[in-house]
């Protein structure tokens, strides 16, 4: 029979229970298990579309277009699990389901119940989420804390499928918080609390990983054993590491891997964890250091930008190099008497990343022109190469008016717009390019070079292109169009002509990063601004 590990969190919310669930999977699959990974949010939204990156954090894309919760992105950055919306459950996704099936008719009449009908519907997308053939274990991980209220029917699938499995092959990871008090003293009773309200709802963990600045010795492990039912073995001690990118090795060394394939009656091969190592060596012990600024809008929220933060780091581990980002609000470079070349004198490389809404674009388009004025490497994703072509057309080809129809809708030089068979839409969700794409690049161009390809797949998250409209005047002004839809309809890279490394591109690239594969575009950018950095220190 096919396994399932549900994580679930208690005591506090943001203990990393994404993380948790992410290494579960990198050690199982080290050990050649085949991996499937489940998200389940309890919000009312039927998914993060819509949601304020302040609140909710980034929108992590899927090949499919789905737009879901960021953990989703650890998901791929440490597994190789194939990632679709069928990996992202939402309270609203089932509602929704469930009413559509009672307004067809589909339950005969019948009273329609959180129990059986809701979660009914929870655990059938949890099964087929591990239908597939090849996979060996599903790893479900349920958001929110034990003891929320919206968490209650997903608690309650996972009861009843750990019932109609077996313990055999249905296993509880719990997440908690062991805190530090004045003297340094950990106290387990919050840990003992959040057991015991699992235990309420009818589940008893297997494993407690237990979150700490400091670790957990083993009259502490022995204690929560003692008072949670929980096995020696599986109360793991996770406290704060160097990198996430560890988490998986600190497992590994006190044998969760090992006690869970026991736990499931798994037989599986020596694990194979060469590649984590490297991938920890290279964080900690850098040959090399760069450091890139990010010129953004949400700088506040480190998880606003989660993906980006990460394919950065990736960028350093492909140049064995240790990347020190330096956020910038871009509301600095509208500041009166801002000096752009004063705010970027300490970085080797200047990234802007995606974003929606006007605020900051001009600060954006200062830091842009900077960049390309004095040869300091550029990397826009989306909305940053959506600046490239505002500042271009601004400054080289003098129209002060130009703008995107994003920003300005009654713009005369709209040099990014909406489709013309978008215009008239009223349904923001439904002009949004989502997913996958193919992008076909020049030879000889800066990201065909990175790719070693001239054409990719990349996943897509906007509303607005650059505008044809202008494309002659500003290829004949000498903006280089390094990349297209492969029918030339639309543009997908803008390059500097004569410029050390300045790339646009209208996906997001930092959704196929990984630790042990950097994106190409990503380890080039680092490689110009290492190259940069050392070109500045021998000045």
């Amino acid at each position: 029979m096919k396994k399932l590990i549900f994580v679930t969190g208690g005591v506090c919310s943001s203990l990393g229970k994404g993380v948790t669930a992410s290494s579960i999977g990198s050690l199982l699959e080290a050990r050649g298990l085949a991996v499937r990974m489940l998200k389940i949010d309890p919000y009312l939204n039927v998914d993060a579309g819509t949601m304020n990156p302040y609140q909710h954090g980034e929108v992590y894309v899927t090949d499919d277009g789905a737009e879901t919760d960021l953990d989703l992105g650890n998901y791929a950055r440490f597994t190789a699990a194939p990632i679709s919306r069928a990996n992202s459950i939402t309270t609203g996704q089932v509602y929704r389901e469930v009413i559509n099936k009672e307004r067809e008719g589909r339950f005969l009449g019948k009273t329609v119940q959180v129990v059986p009908h809701i979660t009914d519907e929870i655990k059938s997308r949890i099964v087929a989420a591990g239908r597939d053939p090849e996979a060996d274990v599903t790893i479900v991980e349920i958001g929110g804390t034990v003891g929320d209220m919206e968490s209650v029917p997903f608690l309650e699938a996972a009861r009843q499928l750990i019932h109609e499995y077996g313990r055999q092959d249905a296993v509880s990871v719990h997440v908690t918080l062991v805190p530090e008090v004045t003297g340094g003293e950990l106290k387990t009773k919050p840990t003992q609390h959040s057991v015991k309200e699992l235990q309420e709802v009818g589940i008893q963990p297997d494993v407690l990983v237990c979150r700490s600045a400091s670790g957990l010795d083993e009259s502490l492990r022995r204690k929560l054993a003692a008072f949670t039912n929980v096995e020696y073995e599986g109360v793991i001690s996770a406290k704060d590491a160097p990198t996430i990118y560890q988490i998986p090795l600190v497992f590994h060394e006190q044998g969760l891997d090992q006690f869970l394939l026991a736990k499931m009656n798994v037989e599986s091969r020596h694990a194979d964890l060469r590649a984590w190592k490297e991938v920890v060596r290279k964080l900690t012990e850098p040959k090399k250091r760069v450091r890139i600024g990010v010129v953004g809008k949400y700088m506040e929220l480190h998880d606003a930008y989660k993906s980006v933060w990460e394919a950065l780091y990736h960028g350093g581990i492909g140049n064995d190099a240790g990347v020190e980002i330096v956020r910038i609000d871009s509301s600095r470079f509208e500041a009166e008497g801002a000096d752009p070349g004063e705010i970027l004198s300490d970085v080797d490389g200047l990234l802007v990343p995606g974003g929606f809404g006007q605020r900051g674009i001009d600060g954006m388009v200062a830091a842009a022109r900077w960049s390309r004025e004095h040869g300091l490497p550029y990397f826009g994703l989306c909305l940053g190469m959506q600046i490239m072509a505002i500042e271009w057309a601004r400054d080289v080809l003098g129209w002060a008016d130009a703008n995107s129809a994003e920003f300005a809708p009654d713009a005369d030089r709209a040099v990014v717009s909406l489709l013309e068979d978008q215009v008239d839409v009223k349904n923001y969700g439904g002009t949004m390019r989502l997913g996958s794409n193919d992008s076909v690049f020049k030879d000889g161009s800066k990201p065909a070079l990175a790719y070693g390809s001239t054409r990719v797949s990349e996943r897509h998250r906007h509303r607005y292109e650059f505008s044809n409209a202008f494309r002659g005047d500003f290829e004949a002004s000498g903006l280089v169009i390094a990349g297209t839809t492969p029918d030339g309809e639309l543009v997908e890279s803008l390059e500097w002509p004569g410029h050390p490394w300045g790339v646009g591109v209208q996906y997001h690239p930092e959704f196929k990063s990984k630790p042990t594969a950097p994106h190409p575009l990503f380890a080039a950018f680092v490689a110009a601004a290492l190259e940069r950095g050392k070109k500045k220190a021998h000045a």
